[in-house]
């Protein structure tokens, strides 16, 4: 049966959904009418919801409403696109915060398999797809589980997210649990930070797309004065990152540090320390790429109880 099934990871974001292949904006509204364009248009259960767009204000959990469950149909039927599919068994491998992990994994297993065949459509397209399974795993650790054999010694890893940042220790290829943190300080609160300098100075504020854009690439081609707003609360984004690893007692000159996720690439540009013990992986579809990867191994782990081959 595994053969057959369909691993579909999806990193649910505040700011993007990505799954191994995809980024789209956590943005789902709903349609009054038929449109007349369907591109990133769903049709759920007698609905019409627009995908993308101005992303979702930060709420206490994910499972508050039907936006994420909505999201997670959208991401199903473009990687089932990529994958030239649109019936399957599937296999969903999600995710959530370290320190928040134990708290929440039940509702949200509960939230993302509420129904077990689902039909719907997508750009027009109808998908049937049968949800097998979902599995949650800690991010984090899911960016770095394919190379977790590589952290022989003491390593911190430090995964910036659009809302959270999460802080983890690994001791002897395995993590310490004890060590392991999360705070409310991710690229949004940076966003935050930037804008209400603008709108201080500037009586104006800068769209979070273009934020999000210089966040990824590290280029700022705006008018001066704005630039130079940006810059400065990016360094101070950073700068507060190494204080709170300090606050650990973590030495940031010595001890191996690897930053993940939306804030590896403002950590590369805008991070004032950048020594030889600091490394970067700026792929934010990293924790997704861990969410297969882990999923992958679950079923090779059971093919494998059963004596499979």
């Amino acid at each position: 049966m595994e053969n057959k099934i369909e691993i579909i990871a999806i990193d649910h974001g505040w700011s993007n959904i990505k799954t191994v292949n995809t980024v789209f904006t956590t943005a789902v509204n709903r349609i009054a009418n038929e449109p007349g364009i369907f591109d990133n248009v769903l049709q759920y259960e007698g609905n019409y919801y627009s995908v993308g767009g101005k992303r979702l204000e930060v709420k206490d959990t994910k499972v508050t409403d039907d936006s994420f469950y909505l999201l997670t149909l959208a991401a199903i039927a473009k990687e089932l696109k990529i994958k030239g599919k649109n019936h399957a068994d599937i296999f969903l491998s999600v995710g959530l915060p370290l320190t928040r992990f134990g708290a929440e994994k039940e509702d949200f297993i509960k939230y993302l398999s509420r129904k077990r065949e689902v039909t719907f459509k997508f750009e027009k397209q109808t998908y049937r797809v049968n949800i097998v399974k979902v599995s949650v795993f800690p991010q984090c650790y899911a960016a770095v589980a394919d190379r977790m054999f590589e952290y022989d010694r003491k390593h911190i890893v430090v995964d910036i997210g659009s809302w959270t940042m999460d802080l983890m220790t690994i001791k002897d290829m395995k993590p310490e649990l004890s060590e392991c943190d999360t705070r409310p300080m991710g690229l949004i609160t940076c966003m935050h930070a930037i804008n209400k300098e603008c709108v201080a100075k500037f009586n104006c504020e800068i769209d979070e797309s273009e934020l999000e854009y210089i966040m990824k690439t590290g280029v700022c081609n705006m008018e001066e004065k704005y630039a130079k707003v940006v810059e400065d609360e990016m360094r101070r984004f950073a700068n507060k990152v190494f204080n709170t690893l300090r606050e650990f007692n973590i030495n940031i000159n010595i001890t191996p540090i690897t930053f993940v996720g939306g804030g590896a690439t403002v950590m590369k540009t805008y991070g004032e320390n950048t020594g030889k013990n600091i490394s970067y992986i700026e792929d934010i579809k990293a924790n997704a790429k861990g969410f297969e990867y882990l999923a992958k191994a679950f079923i090779l782990s059971k093919a494998k109880q059963r004596g499979e081959k």
